[in-house]
C-alpha cells in the first residue's frame, strides 16, 4: 500500500514540474513564466565611455547585476543617439525583461519607448532624464538632480566673491549640447548668480565631457577672452582639460582662474585637494545597486517613485584632502 502511495505521490510531482515549464531547466530560463528563480534579462544602454565618472557608473551598474544575479545585455553607444535606439530596439527583438539606458540627449525618444511599451518590456532611466509628456513610456527615473548642482556651483562662487567690487568674469564648458546634465547644470548656475549683477558669463561652450574638449574649449576662451576669473566645467573631465589650458597660458589654476566642477571622481579629487580646483558639487555614479532593486520590483509589480534621487554632497579643498584615501571612484 505504502509503495503504491509513493508512486501516485512522484506521479504527481512529475506532473507539476510539466505544468510549471517542463523540467527544471526550462523553469530557469525564457523571458516570462513567473518563476521566482527566473534569472532577470536586463538591457543596458550606455551613454558610451566619456569621462572617469561614466566609467565608474559602467564598473557599477556591472558589478551590481553580477551580485544582483542579473543577466546584463550591455552596449556602448559612443555618445550616438542612433547607437543607443539601435541598442534598445536590440533588447526589444531579444524580448529581455527589462531595458535601462542613460539617454544621451532629452529629445527623441518617444518612438522608441512607445515600442518597448508595446512589447511590455518596462524601461527605467538612469543618470539622465527625457523630456516626453508621456510618462508612462518609462517606469522611473533613477538619478541625480543635475538643476541643484549647477544650483550649488553658482551658490558657492556668490559666496565666494561677495566682496568683489568689480565685474567677476566667468567662462562656462557645458556638457554634451542637449543633454539633460548640460541643460539643467547651467540652468541650476545661472538661477544662482543671478543673484550678484557683478557675475557676469562672457563665453559659453560645449566640451561634450570630455578631458580634451575641456582643454580645446578653455584654449579659445584664453585667447578671446584674456580676463577670465572662473571657470564653471560641467563635470570633472572638462575641469581638468582646462587646468592643462590655463598651465599651458602660463597662468595657476586655482588662484589665477578659479575652477568649479561636478562630479568628485578621483582624479578630480586629487586636483582639488592639490588646490588646483577650488570647489566641487557631487554627481555619484554609482547607481548599480538601486537601479537592480528598482528592478526587481518594478517586475515584481510592486509601485515605484516616478523620481528616485540620489543623495550627493560638495567639496573643498580640505574635504577632499580627508574623503581621498577611501574614494571608491
Amino acid at each position: 500500500m505504502f509503495k503504491k502511495t509513493l508512486v501516485a505521490v512522484m506521479a504527481a510531482s512529475a506532473l507539476a514540474l510539466t505544468a510549471c515549464g517542463g523540467g527544471t531547466q526550462a523553469a530557469s530560463s525564457g523571458s516570462s513564466g513567473g518563476n521566482a528563480d527566473k534569472k532577470i534579462v536586463m538591457g543596458f544602454a550606455q551613454v558610451g565611455a566619456e569621462s572617469g565618472w561614466r566609467t565608474a557608473n559602467t564598473k557599477s551598474v556591472q558589478e551590481s547585476a553580477k551580485t544582483a544575479g542579473v543577466d546584463l545585455k550591455f552596449s556602448d553607444a559612443q555618445q550616438k543617439q542612433e547607437n543607443q535606439i539601435k541598442a534598445i530596439r536590440s533588447y526589444i527583438q531579444q524580448k529581455v525583461d527589462v531595458i535601462a539606458f542613460s539617454p544621451v540627449v532629452e529629445s527623441g525618444w518617444d518612438t522608441v519607448l512607445k515600442e518597448a511599451k508595446d512589447a511590455k518590456i518596462p524601461v527605467i532611466l538612469t543618470d539622465r532624464a527625457v523630456d516626453s509628456a508621456d510618462k508612462s513610456l518609462y517606469k522611473t527615473f533613477l538619478g541625480s538632480d543635475f538643476v541643484l548642482e549647477g544650483k550649488k556651483a553658482g551658490e558657492w562662487l556668490v559666496a565666494e566673491t561677495k566682496a568683489a567690487t568689480d565685474t567677476v568674469n566667468i567662462v562656462e564648458i557645458q556638457g554634451t549640447t542637449g543633454s539633460a546634465p548640460a541643460n539643467d547644470r547651467k540652468e541650476g548656475f545661472q538661477d544662482a548668480i543671478k543673484a550678484n549683477p557683478k557675475l557676469k558669463i562672457i563665453a559659453s561652450q560645449s566640451g561634450d565631457f570630455t578631458r580634451s574638449g575641456g582643454k580645446q574649449v578653455m584654449e579659445a576662451f584664453l585667447k578671446n577672452n584674456p580676463d577670465i576669473d572662473v571657470v564653471f566645467a560641467h563635470n570633472d573631465d572638462e575641469g581638468l582639460g582646462a587646468i592643462e589650458a590655463i598651465e599651458a597660458a602660463g597662468k595657476v589654476p586655482g588662484k589665477d582662474i578659479k575652477i568649479i566642477t561636478i562630479d568628485a571622481v578621483k582624479d578630480g579629487m586629487t586636483a582639488l585637494s592639490a588646490g588646483k580646483i577650488n570647489y566641487i558639487v557631487e554627481c555619484s555614479p554609482l547607481l548599480g545597486t538601486q537601479l537592480m532593486d528598482l528592478a526587481k520590483k518594478v517586475l515584481a509589480g510592486e509601485t515605484v517613485p516616478e523620481r528616485v534621487v540620489t543623495e550627493e554632497t560638495t567639496f573643498t579643498q580640505e574635504q577632499a584632502t580627508k574623503a581621498l584615501p577611501t574614494r571608491q571612484y
